[in-house]
């Protein structure tokens, strides 16, 4: 019996939470691999899907916040980033969808609704 306790927290600690983002052009499902609670995460997973060619690509990112007073610590949630070489693809809680290539060249920006 204890060792089934000890094997239910382990699993339900380290929950998935997948939420989809909708635009006018695509359908991103984010999914956080991190444990339930956790300020930041590195293993963030994303799926996105064209609405218009069907085409789908899968990254691996993290989530991204302001920096706390000392510059370290994060702070405030902003949403998520996932680098492809230097397509950067970036998911904002706002609902918000944004692939930057290089420093400053704007493929999409979309506005769209979260499901959970």
């Amino acid at each position: 019996m204890r060792t089934l306790l000890l094997l239910s927290a382990f699993v339900f600690s380290h929950v998935t939470a997948a939420d989809t983002l909708t635009t006018e052009n695509y359908i991103v499902e984010v999914e956080s691999r991190c444990a339930e609670g956790s300020v930041s995460c590195n293993d963030v997973h994303y799926t996105g899907v064209s609405k218009v060619s069907g085409n789908r690509i899968n990254l691996e990112g993290k989530t991204w916040h302001t920096k706390c007073a000392d510059g370290v610590t994060p702070c405030r949630f902003l949403g998520y980033r996932f680098e492809n070489g230097n397509t950067t693809y970036i998911v904002l809680e706002s609902g918000v969808l944004r692939v930057v290539q290089g420093k400053d060249r704007v493929l999409v920006d979309e506005k769209g609704t979260w499901s959970y």
